[in-house]
């Protein structure tokens, strides 16, 4: 998969797109990552790519112009996927990892001061995509969490490729608590549930955990799951366990 990303600060990607599971995708061809500076396109010898929003007001506005001649720089094959990132986006999620981790190609516009042009969102674009209800300083951070959620999701990409199914928001619930050694640390012991090797037993822990957590955490992805009769079992179990707990502290032990 080929993500090209365009930017007024190329050297940020150096070093976040070159370390750990997106080094390794890029050393084993899995993707390829071009990044390209926007102001080599702008048309005067200043390099200018932002100017006074029309109507007035505070900022800077980027202009259309640059983006633009950087999109069609880059040619059309394989056919791009282009992303405008912008506060007006709708919002990044699970589901649109998904969808752009089968695509060829996906080029992402960082956004800088106070936004893109809009003819650049309504006649140049796919989609216009925000990560969260927060303000950045650009979209270049907002690229780097889109390329490594998207990048985890490519087969080939992760050593264990059922370890992107099972995760959070793969299926609208938070996952479950993890536990490693050592079995006690300061008086705190993993739950004798998982060191008992009753697999069974083990899965339904986990299940009611991971929807309790949500329900607790997440109560808008909780409202729209869908819970099996079996579900609700899990869940039962996870609460029961949580108020023994509460009453064994109430008692002056240790949860």
């Amino acid at each position: 998969m080929i993500f090209d990303i365009l930017s007024l600060f190329p050297g940020m990607f150096a070093s976040p797109l070159s370390e750990s599971i997106l080094g390794k995708a890029v050393d084993r061809g899995l993707i390829t990552l071009r990044i390209q500076n926007i102001r080599d396109f702008a048309l005067d010898r200043h390099q200018m790519t932002d100017d006074r929003p029309f109507g007035g007001g505070e900022g800077m506005v980027m202009k259309p112009e640059p983006i633009v001649r950087a999109l069609e720089a880059m040619g059309r094959e394989p056919t791009p996927h282009v992303v405008l990132l912008s506060p007006q986006g709708r919002l990044f999620h699970q589901g649109t990892a998904r969808r752009w981790s089968g695509l060829p190609r996906l080029v992402l516009i960082c956004g800088r001061y106070e936004g893109v042009d809009e003819r650049v969102a309504r006649h140049f674009v796919n989609e216009e995509i925000s990560i969260g209800d927060y303000v950045l300083t650009g979209g270049e951070l907002a690229a780097m969490v889109i390329v490594d959620a998207v990048t985890r999701l490519i087969p080939g990409v992760l050593g264990n490729e059922s370890s992107a199914v099972a995760e959070s928001f793969e299926e609208l619930i938070l996952e479950h608590p993890q536990y490693t050694r050592p079995q006690e640390f300061r008086g705190f012991r993993v739950p004798e549930i998982l060191l008992s090797g009753h697999h069974a037993a083990i899965r339904k822990w986990r299940r009611g955990h991971a929807l309790l957590r949500t329900r607790q955490r997440r109560p808008d992805l909780f409202a729209r799951l869908e819970l099996t009769v079996e579900d609700r079992d899990c869940l039962g179990g996870a609460e029961e366990e949580v108020a023994a707990e509460g009453r064994h502290a109430d008692a002056g032990g240790d949860i």
